[in-house]
């Protein structure tokens, strides 16, 4: 069971970190179809495997100089002090709530990327005084909802920051900077929760940390945007459509 996870784990998040996620929002339903619980497994790691992937990720983006640490950091400020009481929140909120909440996030993401995909890329940047409040407020609140649904709110913030003017490769690089904070916070939120093996963490850990370099390798040099976002949006569209399908 843990081969088999572990494997699917691996390929979502060298894809997630193309993208600047973690790829909670995946690794949460492949835990959940293989049996593990909710609340004391998935969850908790799902967000921490979303966090070691975003921050494998934010490596290799920042050596490309595709971070953008001036314009980001007061996002990430309130994505880090949100993300605990997202975590907090969680254990008082029924399961099957929990897991609708999680596919409108995936039908959500799908559909943004797909909308921004058509999108021409922008040349150049300047964040306005009144999107930099917009961006604190959206990546608090996805801090917030990432936290409570095993995410790193990276569902959010990677659109946010392509709506605010960002081109793809630096709303990537960016978002993995923000996403990595949260997850970590998020995760120590919950880390009393946890109730698995350290060889079922540690394996899963590996695993997104050699996808992680992998993907954002890929998506630095090689990879064209639009179809990095189609693929994605297809994959999320698929997962929401499965995991929807054992709750109506």
């Amino acid at each position: 069971m843990l081969v088999y996870a572990t494997s699917l784990i691996f390929i979502v998040s060298a894809l997630f970190a193309m993208l600047g996620m973690g790829g909670g929002m995946l690794h949460v339903p492949i835990l959940l179809w293989f049996g593990y619980p909710l609340k004391t497994v998935a969850q908790p790691i799902g967000i921490l495997l979303n966090g070691l992937t975003t921050l494998v990720a934010l490596i290799t983006y920042a050596r490309n100089k595709l971070v953008d640490w001036r314009g980001s950091w007061p996002m990430s400020l309130a994505a880090l002090i949100l993300a605990p009481l997202g975590s907090i929140v969680a254990h008082r909120v029924d399961d099957q709530l929990l897991i609708f909440l999680l596919v409108l996030m995936i039908f959500f993401a799908s559909i943004r990327t797909l909308i921004s995909a058509k999108k021409i890329e922008p040349k150049a940047y300047t964040l306005t005084t009144k999107h930099r409040l917009i961006g604190i407020f959206v990546a608090g609140i996805a801090a917030f909802v990432g936290a409570m649904l095993g995410l790193g709110g990276g569902t959010f913030i990677s659109p946010l920051l392509m709506w605010l003017g960002y081109p793809t490769k630096r709303a990537v690089g960016t978002s993995a900077f923000i996403v990595t904070l949260s997850s970590a916070s998020g995760f120590v939120a919950r880390i009393g929760h946890v109730d698995t093996s350290w060889v079922t963490i540690c394996v899963l850990s590996v695993a997104v940390i050699v996808a992680a370099f992998i993907g954002s390798t890929l998506m630095a040099k090689k990879a064209k945007p639009q179809w990095v976002k189609y693929a994605y949006s297809v994959l999320l569209i698929g997962v929401g459509i499965k995991l929807l399908l054992p709750i109506m």
